[in-house]
């Protein structure tokens, strides 16, 4: 007998997608669907979930905020120690994926990746909340720690530390940009056939494809 999972089920009934309608720019496209997310109020429309490869072919995943889009990639910023920040620098491509429930719509990216300029890293660390500046030297992601404790002992140190001056960036935390050559542009569609429009880079141009759903 099918379990109350396998009986979960949408329809999706609310827009189309045609590669006649969208721009022949992903990222105009990319942001004109995110305006879209915004104009919706989708929950942290910049929520994304990174997968990366470690270097013996373990995937990995995790949820992140884009925090700039630009022709020249989508950038994230992160603890380039942690377990992300080592399977990125070891094999350094990613797949970025949006999912935006209210509108049916999913966007997956595709790209080599490269740490963005420092300048960059510091224009973006000296915007952030003290808070969360104290926060990037606190911790050291992804490795064990005997409790909570120790993040919080360390936190009271360091806001004692740099009480009254700046917060410099860590040297170990800043900025990753994914270069897409691949973008996938989905829209939910009744029966599950669904629009799939995919960007992908031949030398200087996009080629835009329909694929099956």
């Amino acid at each position: 007998m099918p379990s109350a999972i396998s009986k979960l089920r949408n329809e999706y009934t609310l827009n189309g997608l045609d590669a006649a309608d969208v721009s022949p720019d992903p990222i105009a496209q990319f942001k004109e669907w995110f305006d879209a997310a915004l104009g919706a109020a989708v929950p942290e429309p910049n929520a994304m979930h990174v997968s990366t490869v470690s270097k013996d072919g373990r995937p990995d995943g995790r949820i992140v905020l884009l925090k700039d889009v630009s022709d020249a990639g989508f950038v994230f910023y992160t603890n380039y120690e942690s377990r992300k920040g080592r399977e990125l620098t070891e094999h350094p491509f990613a797949t970025l994926t949006f999912f935006y429930p209210e509108l049916e719509r999913q966007i997956r990216i595709e790209g080599r990746v490269e740490k963005v300029a420092p300048s960059e890293s510091d224009d973006y660390f000296n915007s952030r909340p003290r808070g969360s500046q104290i926060g990037a030297w606190v911790s050291h992601q992804s490795a064990v720690i005997d409790s909570r404790d120790v993040l919080e002992t360390r936190q009271r140190e360091l806001i004692e530390q740099f009480d009254g001056q700046p917060i410099p960036r860590p040297p170990h935390w800043g900025g990753f940009r994914v270069v897409p050559d691949v973008l996938e542009f989905w829209q939910g569609r009744p029966s599950r056939l669904h629009d799939r429009i995919r960007y992908r880079k031949e030398g200087e141009n996009w080629l835009i494809e329909r694929l099956s759903p």
